[in-house]
């Protein structure tokens, strides 16, 4: 299900006619009917440029989809999977991030449609399990990347990879010293599908994220490398409430899951710029058609 907002269906025409595969168009915060055995609500603009563009229903996104999916899984009895995020953790005082830590959000800020949305869905996933029993699994994701991202969505690794594909500067919002720890998406999905398989017992809040931490400026200096491009990196203010460092503790996942994140950033930052090759040339053939 998706409304389309920050998706397209090029991203999914792979599977359009696969038997055991079915696209609704449906926009979360408006109650969904379906017959379904298991539910994985993903459903929020994560990137800044997105999620602040209408940051009330960003908010309305997180808060009133989540008690639109939670309770069709209270209907049907069936367990549901949160996508929670590292965001939880606003700009952290705790280093690395632990489950436990409470985090250190801005609650009026730019930031806090996203922060403070997934912030209450939490709440809401905790309080349907001991109010009404319904069975939960709540995951926070720290920053993902890979194939298929959107090419103007505003985050750090697709921004680099155009602007280094495309010979332009390279813009790095700050010194450039602040952390990331990026997650490619293989590893992240098969971390949320052995939650929602998990034992009864294993409800989260678990970080699913590679703890492997490296600076904006070094992804910088990895893109252009692995693009060949030469592109310069330059740098402008940093944005508001942008935390400064952001690393997982995963081994609470590691510990009931069996999980880790397998692939090297360098490894998957070579699959998403052969991705991003491959649309940025046909964006350009269609581009050229459309002038014919």
């Amino acid at each position: 299900m998706d409304n389309f907002f920050t998706g397209t269906r090029r991203n999914i025409e792979h599977l359009l006619g696969h038997p055991r595969f079915e696209l609704m168009r449906h926009d979360v915060t408006f109650p969904l009917y379906v017959e379904v055995d298991r539910i994985y609500n993903l459903a929020c603009p994560a990137s800044p440029v997105h999620y602040q563009h209408d940051p009330v229903q960003t908010t309305k996104t997180s808060v009133i989809g989540a008690i639109n999916m939670l309770g069709l899984a209270k209907r049907l009895k069936v367990p549901i999977l949160q996508s929670s995020t590292s965001e939880i953790y606003g700009d952290p005082a705790v280093h690395p991030q632990t489950e436990d830590y409470w985090g250190n959000v801005n609650p009026i800020g730019v930031r806090s449609c996203y922060d403070e949305g997934k912030r209450c869905a939490e709440t809401l996933f905790f309080d349907y399990r001991r109010q009404h029993r319904v069975a939960i699994k709540v995951a926070r994701i720290f920053n993902t990347y890979g194939p298929r991202m959107h090419p103007n969505d505003g985050r750090v690794v697709s921004n680099f990879i155009v602007q280094a594909l495309q010979g332009d500067d390279i813009t790095i919002y700050g010194n450039g010293e602040q952390t990331r720890a990026f997650c490619y998406v293989d590893d992240m999905i098969d971390g949320l599908m052995r939650l929602m398989g998990s034992a009864d017992e294993v409800v989260g809040p678990l970080n699913i994220g590679n703890p492997e931490e490296i600076t904006i400026r070094e992804l910088a200096e990895l893109t252009i490398e692995l693009t060949r491009s030469r592109s310069k990196i330059v740098y402008r203010p940093r944005a508001q409430d942008d935390p400064y460092r952001r690393r997982p503790d995963v081994s609470l996942a590691n510990a009931v899951l069996g999980w880790a994140p397998r692939t090297p950033i360098r490894e998957g930052l070579v699959q998403t710029i052969a991705y991003f090759e491959m649309l940025l040339s046909r964006l350009a053939d269609h581009s050229r058609e459309r002038r014919k």
